[in-house]
């Protein structure tokens, strides 16, 4: 089953926008050309963005590759697809990967199992509110979004996965 999705390239040195490349395209199977540009949230640093299509599970791909080079920040999004969820990942230097599952409208779903061990964490004292902001990313969300505003208005380049 074919999806399709995005990645987001926020901030990579220079030198290792190559290393990038090829990274997308060993997850995607054919070579990728990226449109880089300043990233002015961080001088120095460029970025860039790109669509794919391929099968579902290539998110996670694309993320295990991306993940090689710790001092690139990106986010790797999968639409939903017929019986498979969508999914979002991010890498923020500093804090990691963090994953989660989303909705068709692209909201973060968290499954029922997670809920409970949650509830049973914040019953042995653990806060809730730290636990809740863990499970929907808020820290990746509040490192990346300066990234992501400075990136409005760049383009896009399409990519599609060889079959």
């Amino acid at each position: 089953m074919s999806t399709r999705g995005v990645v987001y390239v926020h901030s990579s040195p220079s030198a290792v926008c190559p290393h990038v490349e090829w990274a997308i395209s060993g997850a995607l199977g054919s070579r990728v050309d990226l449109r880089w540009t300043a990233q002015p949230a961080a001088p120095g640093q460029l970025r860039a963005e790109c669509d794919w299509r391929a099968p579902a599970g290539t998110g996670g791909k694309l993320a295990a590759a991306l993940k090689a080079w710790p001092m690139v920040r990106f986010e790797v999004t999968e639409e939903p697809s017929p019986g498979v969820d969508g999914q979002r990942f991010c890498y923020a230097p500093g804090l990691g990967l963090w994953h989660a599952r989303t909705s068709a409208n692209g909201d973060i779903v968290v499954g029922e199992d997670r809920l409970r061990a949650l509830v049973s964490k914040s019953r042995a004292g653990e806060q809730l509110a730290h636990e809740l902001d863990k499970l929907l990313g808020t820290s990746w969300d509040e490192a990346l979004e300066p990234f992501r505003h400075a990136g409005d208005g760049a383009p896009v380049t399409w990519l599609h996965q060889v079959g």
